[in-house]
C-alpha cells in the first residue's frame, strides 16, 4: 500500500515559518537573507525595479516611506525581526507583478502581519528553501549578527585545529590522481559525500585536459 504513496510537497507556509527562529537580524544580514530566499526560490521578476534584489540602502528607503516597519533600535544598534523580513519580500514579489509604491503603500495599511505571512508564502510556493538549504553570506567577512555568526561557524575550521592534528580524508579523483582535504574543510563538513566530491573534481579536471 505504501509504494504507491507520493511525498507531498513542502509546505511553503511552514518553510516560510522557519526563518523567524533565526530572527533578529542587523540591517545587512536582513537584506543577504531576503535577496538569499528570492534568489533560491527562483523567483525571476520581469522589470529592472523588481529585479534589483533589496539592498540596505533600500531597505531603509522602505522604512522612510512607510512600507517597512521601523526596526527596533538606532544606527548599529538597530535590529529587524521575522515581519520586516516578510514586509521585504512583500514589497519585492509585488514589485515583480507590476505594483508601484503608492499602491503597496495603500496596500500594506491594512493588511496584519499574519496576510502578509500567507501572501509570501503563496508566492515563493513549495520552491521556498528551508533555512539550512540557503546559501547566505558566502563571501568571508560579510557575516554581521545572528545569520552572519551562524554562516561563518558552519564555513570556517573548528577553532583550536592545527596543523600537528589535522585529520585527512583520501578521496581517489581517478587513476593518478588523489587528493587529500582536511576533515575540518567546509567542503567535507557541509557536504560528506565523497562520491559527489570526487564527481565534481572529476568535471573540473576534465576541463584542463585536452581531447
Amino acid at each position: 500500500m505504501t509504494a504507491g504513496l507520493v511525498a507531498a510537497p513542502p509546505d511553503p507556509l511552514g518553510t516560510l515559518r522557519e526563518y523567524r527562529a533565526l530572527a533578529p537580524w542587523g540591517l545587512r544580514d536582513l537584506a543577504a537573507l531576503a535577496a538569499g530566499i528570492l534568489d533560491a526560490s527562483g523567483v525571476v521578476p520581469v522589470n529592472a525595479a523588481a529585479r534589483a534584489r533589496p539592498s540596505e540602502r533600500t531597505i531603509r528607503f522602505y522604512v522612510a516611506r512607510g512600507l517597512v516597519s521601523p526596526p527596533d533600535g538606532r544606527g548599529t544598534a538597530a535590529v529587524y525581526s521575522y515581519r520586516h523580513l516578510l514586509q521585504v519580500l512583500a514589497i519585492k514579489l509585488r514589485q515583480m507583478e507590476g505594483a508601484t509604491l503608492e499602491t503597496m503603500t495603500r496596500e500594506f495599511a491594512g493588511l496584519t502581519g499574519d496576510l502578509i505571512e500567507r501572501r509570501v508564502a503563496s508566492v515563493l510556493g513549495p520552491a521556498l528553501p528551508r533555512p539550512e538549504r540557503l546559501a547566505l553570506l558566502e563571501a568571508p567577512g560579510t557575516g554581521r549578527g545572528r545569520v552572519g555568526r551562524a554562516v561563518l561557524g558552519w564555513l570556517s575550521p573548528v577553532e583550536g585545529a592545527s596543523a600537528a592534528g589535522m585529520v585527512c580524508r583520501r578521496i581517489v579523483v581517478t587513476p593518478g590522481i588523489e587528493v587529500l582535504i582536511d576533515e575540518q574543510h567546509p567542503v567535507i563538513r557541509l557536504n560528506g559525500d565523497v562520491g559527489l566530491i570526487a564527481e565534481s573534481l572529476r568535471q573540473a579536471l576534465a576541463g584542463l585536459v585536452s581531447p
